[in-house]
């Protein structure tokens, strides 16, 4: 197929400032640097510019080219701070770029962060309107969505309301349904789905699948990489600014920023930390999830099949409800569920109590068990027959790790044995 997006040495720059040391600068002292950098100026016209050290350039991006073809569905994937947000502001020409060309062919709609596209001030029937008009539909095609749009938002109660009343929740479901119904060419969404519900979230999943079918170009930014692999059929990797990498083998993406070396040249510690409270509940706060030793040091990837190693949970209670589950879930590298654990009744013995505040959830990772291989663990939280807080394969924030050692003492059997499992099983005979 014909691209659809052609991006050429794109770079963004940004000057960031610093504050001196000094408590306050007064007015007087403004005037006087002002004054003599007017004066250095006129006497030496022609002389290099001084650095200013209370400026400094920072390049969001530098120098990325890629190239995606109509119908693509583009899993864009980096640390924070890589670049992919301000990418996609540049394609969605909310922010122009320092240098570089873009080439793009088609409507765009984008769904960057909460409230992107929306009048506070307008309902949320005016908004569906307005949104379709500046994509540049006509009265007639939005009225023909608009059923559409209201039945998948589920907000139809509070139609006529202004949106600045609308809970982040709310405006979300609203913001996608109007992005992904009124036919662009081109749908960008950033990972502010976050901010919806598990059910909602795996909607919006299918629905960018079908808008990808349909022949349309999807680009997607998640830090969930179950999300990416499911919906995905290419990857495109940022780091620092500089593109890595950009092809259609999305597991090997995902698994070369998974275990991306860190600045020491080994490999990074298998541990998830809470950035914000965007997986919090009313009932809990995860703070940690790690691989861990008995006391909690993190360890590093890849780890040996028969290591003394820990999974490793810490939060923060608000609610002591009898029902609250904390646990996680594994996966090996084909998605598939190989088992989940948590404070079930069945299990309650062998896990502490919870109590308000600060709780700490260690389980002993069970050695000789997983084949060699690359496996993700995600944390699982609910209320037990009531609700998800956070669900494996949904919503759940997860660690990656690679286990070396599926081997037993044989030496037949020197790396990855045959099987999802490489238990060493104990024998005996009459």
């Amino acid at each position: 197929m014909s691209s659809v997006i052609t991006v050429e040495n794109l770079s963004k720059k940004y000057i960031i400032g610093h504050q001196k040391q000094e408590r306050y600068t007064a007015l007087r002292d403004v005037m006087a640097n002002g004054a003599r950098r007017f004066a250095n100026k006129l006497i030496h016209p022609f002389a290099a510019p001084v650095n200013d050290p209370t400026h400094e350039e920072f390049w969001a991006l530098k120098d990325v080219s890629f190239d995606i073809r109509q119908g693509d569905r583009v899993g864009i994937i980096g640390r924070n701070g890589a670049g992919k947000s301000t990418l996609l502001k540049i394609l969605s020409r909310i922010t122009e770029p320092t240098s570089g060309k873009i080439a793009i062919k088609g409507r765009v709609a984008s769904l960057l962060e909460v409230g992107t596209g929306f009048h506070p001030e307008l309902t949320g029937r005016e908004n569906i309107f307005l949104n379709g008009a500046i994509l540049g539909m006509s009265k007639v095609e939005i009225k023909n969505k608009f059923d559409e749009i209201v039945a998948f938002s589920e907000v139809e109660k509070f139609l006529d309301t202004p949106v600045k009343r609308y809970s982040s929740g709310m405006y979300v479901r609203l913001a996608f349904a109007v992005a992904a119904h009124l036919e662009p060419e081109i749908l960008i969404v950033d990972e502010v789905l976050a901010v919806g519900d598990a059910q909602f979230q795996k909607k919006c999943m299918g629905k960018m699948k079908d808008v990808g079918q349909e022949g349309r170009t999807v680009l997607f930014v998640s830090h969930n990489m179950n999300a990416v692999e499911q919906l995905c059929t290419s990857a495109l990797r940022l780091d620092s600014g500089s593109l890595v990498v950009h092809g259609e083998d999305v597991r090997k993406i995902i698994n070369g920023y998974l275990y991306v070396n860190d600045d020491n040249n080994n490999k990074r510690s298998i541990e998830w930390v809470a950035l914000n409270e965007s997986y919090s509940s009313q009932w809990f706060a995860p703070h940690r999830l790690a691989i861990t030793d008995a006391m909690g040091e993190s360890l590093a990837s890849p780890i040996s099949n028969d290591a003394n190693a820990w999974v490793w949970i810490e939060g923060n209670i608000s609610v002591l409800d009898p029902a609250l589950q904390i646990g996680y879930a594994i996966y090996n590298e084909e998605g598939q569920l190989l088992y989940w654990t948590c404070h079930t009744d069945a299990e309650k013995a062998r896990w502490p109590e919870l109590s308000i505040g600060r709780n700490v959830f260690k389980s002993k990772f069970p050695s000789r068990l997983l084949n060699q291989g690359v496996y993700r663990i995600e944390l699982l939280t609910a209320l037990y027959c009531r609700e998800w807080l956070i669900q494996p394969g949904v919503n759940a924030p997860g660690i990656s790790m690679e286990i070396h050692g599926g081997l037993s003492e044989s030496p037949y059997w020197m790396v990855r044995r045959p099987g999802i499992l490489a238990p060493v099983i104990e024998w005996g005979g009459t």
